[in-house]
């Protein structure tokens, strides 16, 4: 375990070579400080750029503080990014705040800012990024009603991509399990849409999947960017790669293997260049292996605990340890 956090619920890690870790924060209770850490130590951090940017309070603009952050990634230009989709409780965007906002290290302050308007609907998602630091793109998924977004950084450009394809829609017909029991919410079996994200070391290939099943999809991102290709056109050209494990998110390391979590089964796969797949660890800790990233020859762990929470519970708080970041050596 490289950090924890006893009192408040993280999802998102990251790590620059040689340098900071980050971590972030959702607004999904009302148990809530800060929306990005700089981590300082196993059970220490301090507020991510200050402390004014994590004081948003409800109906304040969104536009300029963390409202309800749910990633944060260093690409590998060590670039920091942090996405918010700004929907507290999972709910609609609040005050025009859904954003992917890039960070000025020297300073600790956004340079740049995303913003998601127009681009989404009020009860969008915006859950993980990727960057393509060649051609200066990202790509990011939308969990809610599915989709990816595609931002050309340079010009700001932005698209939102496959929304009614089978690929960011979560299977119905899945049954998700954990601890023996389907993952319920107000009796509904759970149903999370495209989440997981990754991009090969060669940015080539743009890997995705929804987060309450076990299919994963592929996408050449020269399509992605392509905007004379059809909505039709498009479609056609996602690879369907078969059933692997229910994971949230996803990493590549540069030798091109890919990581995920497999929740039901508390443990981390990896999935080799010919989409061949072996357990890399399994451990009871591996409470709902969230978050990844890659640094100093470490795959960081998030572990979030989602289904121990009340609303998956018929409103019982099951969460039996800290929140924490573990690391695995590559």
């Amino acid at each position: 375990m490289v950090y924890l956090d006893s009192t408040y619920q993280l999802t998102g890690v990251a790590k620059e070579e040689g340098g900071y870790m980050w971590v972030n924060y959702p607004r999904w209770s009302d148990s809530y400080r800060y929306g990005v850490v700089h981590v300082t130590g196993t059970n220490s951090r301090e507020p991510y750029p200050d402390s004014v940017m994590n004081k948003w309070q409800a109906g304040q603009p969104g536009t300029n503080k963390w409202v309800c952050v749910q990633s944060v990634y260093v690409d590998d230009s060590s670039r920091l990014w942090v996405l918010d989709p700004a929907a507290p409780k999972m709910k609609n965007v609040t005050g025009g705040g859904a954003k992917l906002v890039r960070i000025n290290k020297s300073t600790g302050f956004p340079e740049r800012t995303y913003s998601f308007k127009g681009i989404i609907p009020d009860s969008a998602y915006v859950n993980d990024i990727r960057v393509d630091v060649q051609r200066n793109y990202a790509y990011l998924t939308e969990s809610k009603g599915g989709g990816l977004i595609v931002i050309d950084l340079n010009t700001g450009k932005m698209r939102r991509l496959l929304s009614s394809h089978y690929s960011v829609k979560s299977d119905t017909t899945f049954y998700f399990v954990i601890d023996g029991q389907e993952l319920m919410k107000d009796g509904r079996p759970v149903k999370i849409n495209s989440d997981g994200i990754a991009l090969t070391p060669d940015y080539a290939w743009l890997y995705y999947k929804p987060l309450t099943d076990n299919k994963l999809y592929r996408i050449r991102t020269e399509d992605l960017r392509n905007a004379s290709l059809t909505d039709t056109a498009l479609a056609s050209k996602v690879e369907d790669l078969g059933h692997f494990t229910t994971t949230d998110g996803m990493i590549f390391d540069k030798a091109g293997n890919l990581y995920l979590g497999d929740l039901q089964n508390y443990s981390i796969v990896r999935i080799d260049k010919n989409h061949k797949m072996t357990t890399l660890v399994k451990d009871q800790r591996l409470l709902w292996p969230d978050s990844y990233a890659i640094g100093d020859g470490y795959l960081y762990i998030t572990c979030s605990q989602i289904h121990k929470q009340p609303e998956y519970n018929n409103g019982v708080n099951k969460r039996t340890s800290p929140y924490a970041v573990y690391r695995i050596k590559l």
